[in-house]
């Protein structure tokens, strides 16, 4: 039998939200554009266009700050329905190029396209023709890295930006690693930079020459996937497993910045039954109810809090899932303090055969049917086209994020 080369495409969005929003209003084109909010809000940028990140503006950057390096841009809040969507097409387009796709964001994903050859041809073939038909079918332009490992393949689709190809051949990873600092490695964090600093290590080339055991005494197991890293290796737990078989999500959660922090009770209520219908859409559209659920809140000092309770039969109704939100939060809030974030998560999945219990209980029966008959309507009018009287006047534009329960190609939330 032969051995086919280990072959892996990351392959990354341009501009994703940027791009998909210049589709529904091409004067955008061209233009410095931030989405995310608008420039006198809270919250943080989500995308940012290529001529916007001329004036220094990043994703994670401040709305605020992003105005002020770049006054001239055009703030566009975002439409998270349109970037599942075409997340979905994307996939799709993926899907057809090989059956081994690994969503790992909305806009980016690795293919495994090793034993592909006979019909797209060898790599760099086949990454064009990837490009050809993700701009046909979707009209975006993408990004495509080349290696043996998914590593291998991240550090090159950066290089290959804005849609461009970038082949690591086989045996020349060390070379490409080696310049590279500490920090482009995926999964290495402040703490540890710190810690390989303070070794010494500051290129992943000084990292390859440190023997395996002097990692692992200062960082662990963390420290042999470094080793690994180094190497070129999916090394550790930021690439276990399969491509194509990632572990189904275990949780759900949605939060909201307030653009002015607040102590109002009607405003903090309205809001925390917003995110529990949003928690309850999502674990209704997989099928799954959950047995607990959490609050998360942030003080404008941020000082930040979370607090769980387990549920005495499992649930996916938002009116259930608000009451035990609304009981937390007022058993732990300090009255008055004013409150920057509010955070609602679901957790501990229960199996599918829970379902049931609806039936034996009819009020909760009827409250299954009238969601499930709002989910319809929102499913065709929009997320905010409908709610429930607690949340009417907590209505916020949903952030721009993604709930990695909600990626193309992810199977269900994992059941306890």
């Amino acid at each position: 039998m032969t051995e086919f080369p280990k072959t892996v495409f990351h392959v990354d969005m341009d501009a994703f939200f940027v791009s998909v929003e210049e589709l529904f209003d091409p004067a955008l084109k061209g233009k410095p554009v931030v989405v995310g909010g608008q420039r006198q809000e809270r919250g943080v940028v989500s995308a940012a266009s290529y001529e916007a990140r001329k004036f220094g503006v990043h994703s994670a950057m401040p709305l605020r700050t992003a105005a002020r390096l770049c006054p001239e841009a055009t703030f566009v809040d975002g439409h998270p329905d349109r970037y599942r969507e075409y997340s979905e097409k994307v996939y799709r387009v993926l899907e057809s190029f090989s059956p081994q796709v690994e969503m790992v964001s909305i806009d980016e994903a690795y293919v495994d396209m090793t034993g592909t050859a006979r019909l797209h041809g060898p790599p760099m073939l086949a990454a064009h023709k990837l490009h050809a038909s993700m701009k046909a079918q979707t009209q975006l332009n993408c990004s495509i890295g080349i290696g043996a490992s998914r590593l291998i393949a991240k550090v090159c689709s950066g290089k290959a930006k804005p849609h461009g190809v970038f082949y690591a051949i086989p045996g020349g990873e060390a070379k490409l690693l080696a310049p590279l600092d500490v920090r482009d490695i995926p999964g290495v964090g402040k703490v540890t930079e710190q810690k390989l600093r303070g070794l010494g290590i500051h290129t992943v080339g000084d990292m390859a020459t440190i023997e395996d055991r002097l990692l692992e005494r200062h960082l662990g197991k963390w420290g042999l996937a470094l080793a690994g890293k180094a190497r070129g290796e999916d090394a550790g737990a930021w690439f276990a497993g399969t491509i194509g078989q990632a572990e189904p999500a275990k949780s759900i959660s949605h939060e909201h910045t307030f653009n002015e922090d607040t102590a109002n009770v009607e405003q903090i209520e309205a809001t925390l039954m917003r995110l529990s219908e949003m928690v309850g859409r999502r674990l209704r559209e997989h099928g799954f109810q959950a047995r607990t659920v959490q609050l998360k809140l942030r003080y404008k000092d941020f000082t930040t809090i979370t607090r769980a309770r387990t549920l005495e039969m499992p649930t996916q109704l938002d009116n259930e899932i608000f009451r035990e939100i609304d009981h937390l939060f007022h058993a732990n809030w300090r009255k008055g303090a004013e409150i920057r974030l509010l955070g609602v998560q679901a957790s501990s999945f229960a199996a599918p055969s829970a379902q049931g219990d609806f039936l034996n209980d009819g009020d909760r029966g009827r409250w299954q049917q009238a969601l499930s008959a709002v989910d319809r309507v929102r499913d065709r009018f929009g997320e905010s086209s409908i709610t429930l009287a607690t949340g009417m006047k907590g209505g916020f534009r949903e952030r721009t994020h993604e709930n990695p329960v909600g990626l193309p190609g992810k199977d269900k939330p994992v059941p306890d």
